[in-house]
């Protein structure tokens, strides 16, 4: 008896999944592991199966063709997911159609080849993006200097800036970190750098490095940034052909006129800024809202607020805004926060502290491309101090904060739409 129930019950899971048509990976919060769905979404697409995106549907969820294979790998990975038929995956569809939902569908088609510039020296406490990339079981490669002055960017579609500093200014570090072993290797490591690519000076050759990442994004690369990656790019671009480095980081004295010779009209993002000039100061620019400026805000109550798009209207920053919350927790970085004030018109807020004028999330088009920078260093440690171990993920399965960088990973797969008139 026992037996004819385990097979009637093994038929019956049988013909089920045989008329099973698609797999649901539900994004909301019921989702019990977000950071590695993406991987998943990421990993069929490896398999030439195409992703829809289900923008601002259960919060962004996953949908695409049944397969064992594909189930299976839910499974190890302990991602969250529903079997469904046509007939459901159809009244999802139609649900999302709905002229007055904001809701649509992004049909992801190619896996993105990803890119990673850091530094060989780079020291395990340094990037959020290496470690969620890892955390999903997503591959990158890693280019630094050799690999963009040799040219081999149009390779990659997406371009992650690991946490740099692109004026030629070691971080800024000096002051603190000049004594210790990783600070002297990672300044002889630039050096030896410069040297071979024929720049006399670290501040040189990081604006040749800084010029080349600008033309990959004219001709359609996706570029994406965080904390002093950000500030440090916008000023290295305005910086062109300007000596704003100290003699400590370059063996001569900083232009005097350095500031009023900024070329405002060469960034992405930021104009009106005064830089830093004084090396003991561990910032670069009036870019960056300072812990002072910023409202008595603490670990408790700092948050900021992810703006809603219209998804049939605006699908790109409602693609990077996916999330299971709209309030995310703030976390702190050699670059926090951006002001306001001193970011260009054509920008796109994408998340932002309202109360005290600070953007932490924003993005715009230069050229064929399309750019992101994302304030702060490390989503799930407020503080971030040097030297510490890196962030746990496995702790951390369900982080808005991070679910942020994995929207911009997932979204140079996304099929073009034609424009709406």
């Amino acid at each position: 008896m026992l037996r004819r129930l385990f097979l009637l019950f093994t038929l019956l899971l049988f013909f089920g999944h045989a008329k099973a048509s698609y797999l649901f990976i539900h994004m909301d919060a019921t989702q019990s592991n977000h950071l590695k769905a993406y991987g998943i979404a990421y990993w069929v697409l490896t398999e030439d199966v195409e992703v829809d995106w289900l923008l601002n549907y259960r919060g962004g969820s996953f949908m695409f063709k049944y397969s064992q294979k594909f189930e299976n790998e839910l499974v190890i990975r302990g991602i969250g997911y529903q079997v469904i038929s046509d007939a459901s995956a159809n009244g999802i569809l139609s649900e999302i159609a709905n002229p007055n939902s904001n809701m649509d569908v992004m049909k992801l088609e190619k896996h993105p080849k990803i890119a990673v510039y850091s530094p060989k020296s780079k020291q395990p406490w340094d990037d959020a993006v290496t470690l969620v990339l890892t955390y999903a079981e997503i591959p990158y490669e890693v280019v630094f200097d050799d690999e963009i002055m040799y040219n081999e960017l149009p390779k990659y579609d997406w371009l992650h800036l690991h946490h740099e500093d692109f004026t030629g200014q070691y971080g800024k570090f000096y002051n603190n970190f000049r004594s210790t072993p990783w600070y002297q290797k990672q300044q002889k490591e630039y050096e030896e750098s410069a040297n071979r690519h024929g720049f006399g000076k670290v501040s040189q050759l990081k604006s040749a490095i800084v010029q080349k990442i600008h033309g990959y994004v004219a001709n359609g690369g996706f570029l994406f940034a965080m904390c002093s990656a950000t500030d440090t790019y916008d000023i290295a671009l305005a910086a062109q052909g300007l000596d704003i480095c100290d003699y400590m980081f370059d063996g001569d004295p900083p232009d005097p006129r350095a500031q009023q010779k900024l070329d405002f009209s060469k960034t992405l993002a930021f104009q009106d800024f005064v830089l830093e000039r004084d090396y003991r100061i561990y910032e670069y620019s009036s870019i960056d809202n300072l812990p002072n400026q910023r409202g008595g805000l603490s670990e408790n109550t700092d948050f900021f607020k992810l703006f809603q798009f219209s998804a049939k209207w605006d699908p790109i920053p409602t693609m990077l805004t996916q999330n299971h919350e709209t309030l995310i927790h703030g976390f702190m970085g050699q670059t926090t926060a951006f002001k306001k004030k001193l970011i260009k018109s054509d920008v796109i807020i994408m998340g932002e502290t309202k109360s005290i004028e600070e953007a932490r999330y924003i993005h715009g088009i230069s050229g064929k491309g399309t750019w992101t920078f994302y304030g702060g260093h490390d989503p799930e440690d407020y503080r971030h101090e040097v030297g510490e171990e890196p962030t746990d993920l496995n702790i951390h399965p369900n982080s808005p904060g991070y679910r942020l960088i994995l929207n911009n990973i997932l979204f140079p797969a996304a099929k073009k739409k034609k424009q709406k008139t």
